[in-house]
């Protein structure tokens, strides 16, 4: 998800702009953008709708406060957060794209949204013209997200179709791993086990929920302790969170 201030701003200014709220709007999203960098969600949705009461068409505001909603989904207890609110992350995503209807990440944002409310033919809808737009310069993003909503809505082939054209992106990792269930799913298990090889590599060393999916294929492929060794680095990387937690349950139903 990008972000991108309008215009750099240090926190001592904000008050010298007190006699205009377009600019007081605009260092308030810096403001926010500064806190979600720094994984602030709270501060940053305090800045967020400051800046909004300041100026209501901010479309940065609007777009950042999308971002926050659904960034409280993502935290340790998942969509169980109580801060987690995906009919207000919808909601400031439409606004923004009806403020700006070529903010592309506000598209590719709202598409996400969609998908994780389970309304999958909207999410198509949003983002299938997106993997198109010669403007958009992070395509791939698209691309992943179009074939996750096709995969979740029922359409396999197309979704495997979809998330290979995101994977063209060097080191893609969410890519790959959603391509390797896709093929888990299609009961591929050697091209699942490849895809979420790639999905683990390189940069991406601690997606976890990779490393437990892995694991999943290889005990389908009787591969006991890889599959071991999948689940222990699983848990590794993060023990508290709801991956982590799972991970620890399967190592402990495991036959040593």
């Amino acid at each position: 998800m990008a972000l991108s201030a309008t215009g750099c701003v240090n926190k001592g200014t904000v008050a010298s702009s007190a006699a205009d709220p377009e600019r007081q709007s605009i260092d308030e999203f810096n403001l926010g953008l500064d806190a979600v960098n720094h994984s602030n969600f709270r501060e940053a949705l305090t800045h967020a709708l400051r800046a909004m009461k300041f100026d209501e068409k901010n479309a940065h505001a609007t777009y950042l406060a999308s971002v926050v909603y659904l960034g409280f989904c993502n935290g340790l207890r998942g969509f169980g957060d109580p801060d987690c609110r995906l009919p207000d992350a919808e909601k400031y995503a439409r606004l923004t794209v009806k403020l700006a209807p070529a903010y592309a990440d506000a598209k590719n944002l709202l598409g996400e949204i969609l998908i994780n409310e389970q309304k999958y033919p909207e999410a198509i809808a949003v983002l299938r013209p997106l993997t198109t737009d010669p403007s958009y310069g992070s395509i791939h993003l698209a691309w992943a997200n179009l074939g996750w909503a096709q995969l979740k809505g029922g359409d396999l082939d197309g979704g495997i179709v979809s998330l290979r054209n995101a994977v063209t992106q060097p080191g893609f990792c969410v890519g790959f791993y959603r391509l390797g269930i896709a093929y888990e799913m299609k009961g591929d298990l050697a091209a699942a086990d490849v895809n979420l090889s790639n999905a683990v590599g390189g940069e991406c060393a601690n997606f976890q929920d990779a490393f437990e999916e892995r694991a999943k294929v290889r005990l389908k492929l009787g591969q006991a302790g890889p599959a071991r060794a999948d689940f222990e680095r699983c848990k590794a990387i993060s023990p508290d969170s709801l991956t982590g937690l799972r991970c620890t349950q399967a190592l402990v139903g495991a036959t040593p």
